[in-house]
């Protein structure tokens, strides 16, 4: 039950979000361990990079100890998205939520990708 309304929620933004060459869309799927951030150029059906929490390249950055846990995890997943998208030569994107309400891991993600040099 809880996958519908989740699946319906996804429907919904993804009907108003699109991502391009220029303007690809930043997917985020979230399990109760990990974290994926994913890049994808919709007008081709292509995903042009990802980075997830089990990736080995994980910077250690911290923000002001603020964040703890899972939710660092994910700001350092949004950050190191931000890293591959500039070598790249991306720096403009649209944020897809994927459903998940804006904010605890889904937040950090974002939070990290900004701080990356990501524009949303």
């Amino acid at each position: 039950m809880i996958k519908d309304r989740l699946k319906r929620r996804h429907l919904r933004i993804r009907k108003r979000i699109f991502g391009t060459v220029e303007r690809p869309r930043l997917c985020v799927k979230r399990s109760n361990k990990h974290i994926y951030a994913i890049l994808v150029d919709d007008l081709h059906n292509r995903v042009i990079t990802s980075v997830s929490s089990l990736h080995k390249e994980l910077p250690n950055i911290n923000e002001e100890g603020k964040m703890s846990g899972k939710t660092a995890v994910a700001y350092k997943v949004g950050y190191l998205m931000a890293q591959k998208a500039k070598e790249l030569g991306i720096s403009k994107i649209v944020f897809d939520r994927a459903g998940y309400r804006y904010h605890g891991r889904v937040k950090a993600l974002a939070e990290g990708a900004r701080k990356g040099g990501l524009l949303f």
